[in-house]
């Protein structure tokens, strides 16, 4: 990596229940490898729940799909395009495995952390695939722990981890953190606490924002 490589620090707002920030975490991961050896980038994933409300133990996902877009119909259309989206990124999601929509605070806690221990984004990677692709229940603490356990941390330091609220405060003031900048819907890409990303958009979008964070750095170095 070059030593004039752009420092670049990456906040992702998101929930490990939303598809569309699956396939932003894709098409993120696209535009950083195109700019490898110029930008020096740090992720740093998020809390955001999209259904805070939502019972401690998840309620049933037709139930909860029909509830929240009036009818199966109305999923089922927007289906086709996460499908379509998901092959373009290689994510082969299964959304007829996922048998109900869960509590993700506690997933939330896990990522938290996992930033601490340094396996943020494989643990953030192994949550997406087993709820959207291996239809597992990610509001139990024990398919938790063996999710943690499958991205590199041990297992049983994670167990003794949810068995505890440590974690809960600092997850609940970064969510509240992301409302009071006005985020409203996830994925939202912030990137060194300058530009705003909103939505899966395509690897260009991300380049085009590195572009522009990489001039207004050398510009600002110049006036030094």
């Amino acid at each position: 990596m070059s030593d004039q490589a752009t420092a670049l620090y990456i906040d992702v707002y998101s929930d490990v229940i939303c598809p569309w920030c699956y396939v932003g975490k894709r098409r993120l991961e696209r535009a950083l490898l195109q700019v490898v050896d110029k930008v020096n980038a740090k992720v740093c994933w998020r809390p955001f729940q999209l259904n805070p409300t939502m019972p401690q133990q998840g309620m049933n996902r037709t139930v909860y799909l029909e509830t929240k877009f009036g009818s199966l119909q109305v999923f089922k259309e927007m289906e086709e395009h996460l499908l379509a989206a998901g092959r373009a990124e290689q994510i082969p999601f299964a959304f007829e495995k996922i048998a109900r929509t869960p509590n993700t605070f506690q997933a939330h806690r896990l990522i938290w952390y996992a930033g601490r221990q340094n396996k943020q984004d494989s643990v953030v990677e192994a949550l997406f695939r087993g709820y959207f692709v291996e239809g597992t229940d990610i509001s139990n603490i024990q398919t938790l722990a063996n999710v943690a356990q499958s991205a590199g941390l041990e297992q049983r330091a994670v167990e003794s981890f949810l068995a505890t609220e440590t974690g809960a405060a600092e997850v609940k003031t970064e969510e509240a953190a992301g409302h009071r900048m006005g985020i409203r819907s996830v994925p939202h890409f912030v990137l060194n606490d300058l530009y705003a990303i909103s939505g899966a958009q395509r690897p260009e979008e991300f380049l085009l924002a590195f572009q522009r964070i990489g001039t207004d750095l050398a510009e600002k170095a110049m006036l030094r």
